[in-house]
């Protein structure tokens, strides 16, 4: 091909990409959710799918792809067009910890994948069955080295967030748990209020309504700042843990090559959303709370987020097929 053509092919190309962009969004956007309808990245997608619905003037669809923690809906938008008419809504596993935990993935967590903004986040929470006999982190911590047999704590499965916010939990404490990892939060949330397990760290729409009611005990939320909700259950920082701020978070990726304008369209607008009273009280209805952040603000939580698992991943020996 003549040098001539290259140079007109090349800029008609950017032609009609600049003219897409500029009309950006002409159709209905997917949003995927990785994960099955009813847990908390489900609840928040729902919540952003409707206000940005509004934000755009298109209707902004929410399309669940769960399976494999996350990672086949992962797959599914990493192999999507890069138009910005298919979107991940993100947890803080796909580009922190996913990466560490699998040896093999069908994408790349960080080529494969634009980030485009952060949204919101969910406390994880420290709570307790109602036969253990401590009443604060305190007393749980004594409790656990005291007791002749290891605690059982709950999770929703091997290498999930629970797992690993216990594990850090137990590095910081020098506490042991014996680890039961469950097919989700739901069922070990199950055993919890059975009294089966004997604590779980979780996100707290899981169990807001059973600590509210008595089933459960709440220790501690491992946020900066109480949550509205929970207004007497302390921080970890005021419980005696420093340094334990571990909220699961949720962003938006597009596909690798979107255009950026269109990720720059997308990021102001979900920027405004999670700034917006309306939304921040719809968060907190879920027990979540807004979490702005533009592109380069997502790169630098997963840059963060990233180191600090890698060390708890490596003391606690997880790895994953």
């Amino acid at each position: 091909m003549k040098p001539i053509l290259k140079l007109v092919l090349a800029a008609a190309v950017a032609c009609v990409a600049t003219t897409a962009s500029a009309a950006y969004p002409d159709k209905p956007i997917k949003l995927v959710v990785p994960f099955a309808p009813g847990g908390t990245v489900n609840l928040i997608g729902r919540l952003l799918a409707e206000r940005l619905s509004h934000s755009l003037g298109q209707q902004v669809i929410v399309e669940n792809k769960g399976g494999a923690g996350g990672t086949i809906g992962a797959d599914f938008v990493a192999k999507s067009a890069p138009d910005g008419y298919t979107l991940l809504l993100a947890s803080s596993s796909h580009q922190s910890f996913h990466p560490l935990l699998y040896k093999k993935l069908p994408y790349d967590p960080n080529k494969d994948f634009t980030q485009v903004a952060l949204f919101a986040a969910v406390p994880n929470v420290l709570v307790v069955s109602n036969n253990v006999p401590a009443k604060n982190v305190r007393e749980f911590v004594a409790h656990a080295k005291a007791s002749p047999k290891k605690l059982f704590m709950g999770s929703a499965g091997n290498g999930s967030v629970n797992q690993l916010v216990g594990e850090l939990f137990q590095h910081k404490t020098g506490t042991g748990f014996e680890h039961v990892p469950f097919k989700g939060a739901g069922p070990a949330t199950v055993d919890l209020l059975a009294g089966q397990i004997d604590l779980m760290f979780v996100n707290l729409p899981n169990v807001i309504a059973h600590v509210q009611s008595g089933k459960v005990r709440a220790l501690a939320v491992a946020s900066a700042r109480r949550v509205s909700s929970l207004p007497d259950v302390p921080t970890m920082a005021e419980a005696g843990v420093p340094d334990f701020v571990v909220d699961s978070w949720a962003g938006v990726l597009a596909p690798a090559g979107t255009p950026k304008a269109i990720v720059d369209k997308l990021s102001i607008e979900i920027n405004k959303l999670a700034k917006d009273k309306a939304t921040i009280d719809m968060l907190a209805a879920q027990g979540a709370i807004p979490l702005p952040g533009t592109s380069v603000e997502y790169g630098a939580l997963v840059r963060f987020e990233t180191e600090r698992w890698s060390e708890v991943i490596r003391k606690a020996n997880i790895s994953l097929d």
